[in-house]
């Protein structure tokens, strides 16, 4: 099975979740969640897996906590199908 690891630059408090394109090898991504207690964290993951179409057990969070640089592992889908459906 295909799988990825995205590397991602997260804005938490925006006034909507979305992707906000690149940002030099990241992906921008802006939350709406707050950055307080992890909530930030599970919205972009929920966030990710629905855009991405899969289960929200399939994206996990594997460095950057709490940093907003994030490295998010995705399985069942190769880099360029994750960043085709991010983008598009």
């Amino acid at each position: 099975m295909a799988s990825c690891r995205l590397s991602l630059r997260v804005v938490p408090g925006a006034s909507r979740t979305e992707v906000a394109g690149r940002l030099g090898d990241a992906l921008k991504v802006r939350v709406a969640a707050p950055p307080e207690s992890g909530a930030a964290n599970a919205a972009l993951l929920a966030f990710l897996a629905g855009r991405l179409g899969l289960p929200r057990r399939a994206v996990t969070l594997v460095a950057g906590a709490a940093s907003p640089r994030k490295a998010v592992a995705v399985e069942g889908l190769d880099a360029a199908e994750a960043e085709a459906r991010l983008l598009g």
